[in-house]
């Protein structure tokens, strides 16, 4: 029996945390996929985003080995140093270390300088989990942009390995790094798909929309609700997020109680991923008009479970309208946003269920989750 690699995994925010949503998602499918290939100790902290309390009975500063055999090491405020992060590489000696991160002082500078000089020469790969766009650049843009040039002024880029998960963030890699940049594009491992449709009554004039993400300007609830604003349907909105931005979340809130009679909106917090299923089930529809997302995994187990989604097309899911799944429509047209939420709306029980089942069956043959653990292993090779 062959002895595995080892990869050292960074992130910020692991399960049991889910405020952060997506690069969570990201880590912990990845581990799920690859760890019978791999040997993968996760270094993360033990708490969630925003967080001021650690996870309730989960064991700090001490590596705990899961069921599937992966270890994970949450560490606490008191220990996150570049003195532990160096201990922690040193004794592992891994063969790879693997950072989710652009700009994570804790979970990517540190590791990666101290990577760079470990006597191992071990191999260092950065995935920027989408902080490489420009939605997200434009938030802290100032000490964003002096970061960039300092990590290209003293070359570590060339140092290491970019991993991008769509042509969105090949590209940014690219013009932020040079052409000469090694990167290789390898979309995220998907959830595990539901495997039945979560059926619901649906009659025309009534519609039931749920949007999950964080509340922050990114993530353009705004946008959602203004169009919203403007429809002559019955429509139930449930928002479900974290409050990342309670500015962000103030100006929402105006404009819900501006809306219209004819649209509800309830607002359930904060919510783990594994009781999302119970929320999807009680709505026709999803929408995220997001200013971009380089996987959106929300959208994939929306889908999965037989939700059309209505999405902008700052996304890799796209020509949903074609294959009657939802939509991904330009931000710059609020007008077909508005059009679309009118033609779900009319949708008869029939219409809606051949959608539905669309959704369902998009889901599954989307991904080829065999080709993709093909890929991470050439990529950890």
């Amino acid at each position: 029996m062959s002895i595995k690699k080892k990869i050292l995994l960074f992130a910020d925010w692991y399960e049991p945390g889910y405020k952060a949503g997506g690069p969570i998602r990201s880590c912990v499918n990845f581990v799920g996929y690859m760890s019978e290939d791999f040997q993968i100790h996760v270094f993360t902290s033990d708490r969630d985003l925003n967080s001021r309390a650690a996870y309730d009975s989960v064991p700090t500063d001490q590596w705990l080995k899961k069921e599937s055999g992966e270890y994970i090491f949450y560490c606490s405020p008191q220990h996150l140093s570049r003195n532990t992060i160096r201990e922690i590489i040193h004794t592992l000696q891994p063969d790879y270390i693997y950072l989710n991160s652009m700009f994570s002082k804790f979970f990517t500078i540190y590791p990666l300088l101290i990577g760079l000089k470990d006597p191992k020469n071990v191999q260092i790969i950065l995935s920027p989990r989408g902080m490489l766009r420009k939605s997200a650049l434009q938030f802290k843009s100032f000490k964003k942009k002096i970061y960039l040039q300092l990590f290209r002024q003293f070359g570590l880029h060339k140092k290491i390995f970019f991993q991008a998960a769509d042509e969105t963030e090949q590209k940014d890699i690219l013009q932020y790094f040079g052409s000469g940049t090694r990167v290789q594009l390898i979309p995220n491992f998907p959830s595990k798909s539901s495997k039945a449709i979560l059926p619901l009554e649906k009659s025309p004039g009534n519609l039931f929309v749920v949007y999950v993400g964080r509340i922050h300007p990114i993530k353009n609830l705004d946008y959602l609700l203004q169009v919203l604003g403007k429809s002559a349907s019955n429509i139930r909105l449930t928002i479900v997020g974290s409050i990342e931005d309670p500015a962000f979340w103030k100006q929402c809130e105006q404009l819900i109680a501006n809306l219209p009679r004819t649209i509800s909106v309830s607002y359930m917090g904060e919510m783990p991923n594994d009781q999302l299923p119970e929320v999807l089930k009680k709505n026709h529809i999803f929408s995220l008009p997001t200013k971009g997302e380089n996987f959106g995994h929300a959208i994939f187990e929306a889908l999965s479970f037989g939700k059309p989604v209505l999405i902008s097309d700052q996304t890799p899911w796209r020509n949903l309208e074609l294959a009657k799944v939802g939509w991904d429509l330009p931000l710059e047209k609020p007008e077909e946003f508005a059009h679309a939420i009118a033609e779900a709306s009319a949708w008869s029980q029939d219409e809606y269920n051949v959608w539905s089942k669309n959704a369902f069956d998009f889901a599954r043959k989307s991904i080829d989750v065999q080709h993709l653990q093909q890929q991470y292993r050439q990529l950890f090779a």
